[in-house]
C-alpha cells in the first residue's frame, strides 16, 4: 500500500456564519509534505478563514480536514502538529526575546537545557542571534516578525501557517523577508502554508499558489501556470496586469477578437464558442507606423501592407502575424520598462509594457504571437438569468421585486406561473442615487474588457447582476438598479 503523499487534505470544507453567509464554500485542497503553498486572494475571499480552519481556531461547518491522514476537523489547535505566525505578531511585551520564543516549550515542561538549545537554534535560523535579552517592544517590525517565526518553529511543527506576516513591513523590508522566508523553508524542510493578498509575494515564494475569491478556489497551480495559463478572468485580472477581451473560438488554434482572426495554440473549446481572450502587456509587440498606407487592414491575411514596417524593427518578430493599429495615449516610465496605453480606431484600449519609449500621439502597429494568446472559458454570457413568477397585476416578480414587462412577454401565462427571465448585460442601467432604482446594490467586481467594463452588482438582497457599461464605477460604489421594461425577456419554464 503506497504511503499518502499529502500532509494536509481539505475535503469539501464550508464555513457558514450566523448571518447565513459563507466564508468558505465547498473548498478542497491537498498539500504535499515540504511544499510551500500560498493562499492568495482579495480581502474577504476566505483565505484567512481557510488557514484558521486548518489551524483549528475555527471549526468548519461541513467537510473534513486531515493532517497526516487523521481527521482533525474538530481537534483543538494545541493538539495539531502545526504552528501559526499571525499578521499581528502577538508577542508578549513583558517578556524578552528569549522568553517569548521559549514560551511554548515551557508550557510543555521541557527541561531548561533543552529549552536553551532549541531557542538558540530557532533564533539562529531566524537571524536573531544576540537578541535574547532584548525587550520585544524595542525591536523593529522586521525583527519582531523574526521573533514570531522563531517562536513558531521552536516547537518543531510539521506545518507552519503564516497569516500575512509581512503586511506590516515597508516595501524593502518585505522584499528582504521574502528571501529569508524562502531560505528558512529550504532549511527546515517542513510544509509552509502562507496567506497573502500580495500577488508578487505569492509568485516569489510559492511552489504552488491557491487563488481564492468569494469563498471558492478559482485556480491552483505553480506560479508560472497561474501567471501564464489563467483558467478564468478573475485569475487573469488579479494576478498581474492583463488585457482581457471578448472573443469567439472559431475552431481549435483559431480565435476571433477585435474583428480579426488570430492563430493561437489552445484546443478543446469547441467551434464558434464565445470565449475570453487574455494577453499580458509584455507580450504585445509594438512598433512605430510611419505612413497611413501601412495601416491598411487587409482581409487577405496577416501579410498586410505593414510587413515593411516590421522589417525595420529587428526586435519585432518576422512572420505571418495578424496585426492591429492604434495611437499611444499615455507613456509612463516604470523603472524597468515603459507602460503605455494604446487606443485603436474602433475604441479598444490596450495596456502595453515595452523597453522602448513611444510618446503620446505616436501611431503604432501591434501584434502578439500565437503562444502568448491565452483563451479562457467565459463565466458569464450575454444574459442574466433569473427564476420569476407572473403576478396578479400583470408584472413579473424576480430578484425580490415586481417588474413591468411588455404585455406580449406574458401573453397566455397565468398568475402564479413560473417563468425564466433573461436580461442582457447591456440593458441594465445603473443610477448614481440608490433611490432612483427599483433595487439598490453595490459594485462588487470590475473587469475591464478593452472597450467596456463588465461589472458584478450585488443587490442588498444578495443577488448578483452582471452589467456591461461604458460608465466608470469604483469597487464598492452604491448604485440604483433600473431594468427597462422592453429589455426583460420571458421564457416559460418547462416542467
Amino acid at each position: 500500500m503506497s504511503k499518502n503523499p499529502f500532509i494536509i487534505e481539505v475535503s469539501h470544507v464550508s464555513k457558514q456564519f450566523e448571518d447565513g453567509k459563507y466564508a468558505l464554500n465547498d473548498v478542497s485542497l491537498q498539500v504535499k509534505k515540504g511544499e510551500f503553498v500560498t493562499i492568495l486572494g482579495p480581502s474577504g475571499c476566505g483565505k484567512t478563514t481557510l488557514l484558521r480552519c486548518i489551524a483549528g481556531f475555527q471549526v468548519a461547518s461541513s467537510g473534513e480536514i486531515l493532517l497526516k491522514g487523521e481527521d482533525v476537523t474538530k481537534t483543538p489547535p494545541y493538539q495539531r502538529p502545526v504552528n501559526t505566525v499571525f499578521q499581528k505578531y502577538a508577542l508578549f511585551p513583558h517578556l524578552n526575546v528569549f522568553n517569548n520564543v521559549a514560551f511554548g516549550l515551557k508550557l510543555k515542561k521541557e527541561d531548561p537545557e533543552t529549552i536553551k538549545k532549541k531557542v538558540r537554534r530557532a533564533l539562529k535560523m531566524a537571524n536573531m542571534t544576540g537578541y535574547e535579552e532584548r525587550k520585544v517592544d524595542t525591536l523593529s517590525g522586521g525583527q519582531q516578525q523574526r521573533v514570531a517565526i522563531a517562536r513558531a518553529i521552536v516547537n518543531e511543527p510539521e506545518v507552519l501557517l503564516l497569516d500575512e506576516p509581512l503586511s506590516a513591513l515597508d516595501l524593502k523590508m518585505r522584499h528582504d523577508m521574502q528571501i529569508e522566508l524562502k531560505e528558512l523553508h529550504e532549511k527546515l524542510g517542513i510544509t509552509f502554508i502562507y496567506v497573502t493578498h500580495d500577488q508578487e509575494e505569492a509568485l516569489t515564494l510559492s511552489d504552488r499558489v491557491v487563488v481564492m475569491n468569494e469563498g471558492k478556489i478559482k485556480q491552483i497551480g505553480t506560479p508560472t501556470d497561474i501567471y501564464n495559463e489563467p483558467q478564468n478572468c478573475f485569475v487573469a485580472d488579479f494576478i498581474g496586469e492583463s488585457n482581457i477581451l471578448s472573443g469567439r473560438m472559431i475552431r481549435d488554434r483559431k480565435v476571433q477578437f477585435l474583428g480579426k482572426e488570430f492563430d493561437c495554440i489552445d484546443e478543446g473549446f469547441g467551434e464558434d464558442v464565445p470565449v475570453d481572450v487574455v494577453i499580458r502587456p509584455e507580450d504585445i509587440y509594438l512598433w512605430k507606423v510611419e505612413s497611413q498606407k501601412s495601416k491598411v487592414e487587409s482581409d487577405k491575411g496577416p501579410d498586410a501592407a505593414s510587413q515593411a514596417d516590421l522589417d525595420e524593427e529587428d526586435r519585432v518578430p518576422k512572420g505571418k502575424f495578424t496585426k492591429w493599429y492604434g495611437e499611444v495615449q499615455s507613456c509612463i516610465f516604470k523603472g524597468v520598462h515603459y507602460e503605455m496605453r494604446v487606443l485603436t480606431p474602433d475604441g479598444y484600449e490596450f495596456l502595453i509594457q515595452d523597453y522602448h519609449e513611444f510618446l503620446p500621439g505616436t501611431e503604432v502597429g501591434m501584434l502578439v504571437k500565437p503562444e502568448d494568446i491565452q483563451i479562457v472559458k467565459k463565466e458569464h454570457y450575454i444574459y442574466n438569468y433569473f427564476e420569476g413568477e407572473v403576478t396578479k397585476n400583470g408584472k413579473v416578480r424576480f430578484i425580490d421585486a415586481d417588474w413591468e414587462v411588455m404585455p406580449q412577454q406574458i401573453e397566455g401565462l397565468e398568475p402564479g406561473e413560473k417563468v425564466q427571465v433573461r436580461v442582457p448585460f447591456r440593458s441594465i442601467d445603473l443610477q448614481d442615487y440608490e433611490e432612483e432604482g427599483t433595487l439598490s446594490g453595490e459594485v462588487h467586481f470590475i473587469l475591464y474588457k478593452g472597450n467596456h467594463y463588465h461589472l458584478t452588482i450585488r443587490t442588498d438582497e444578495g443577488h448578483d447582476l452582471y452589467v456591461n457599461t461604458n460608465d466608470v464605477w469604483d469597487d464598492g460604489d452604491r448604485v440604483g438598479i433600473v431594468i427597462p421594461t422592453k429589455e426583460i425577456l420571458i421564457d416559460k419554464l418547462v416542467e
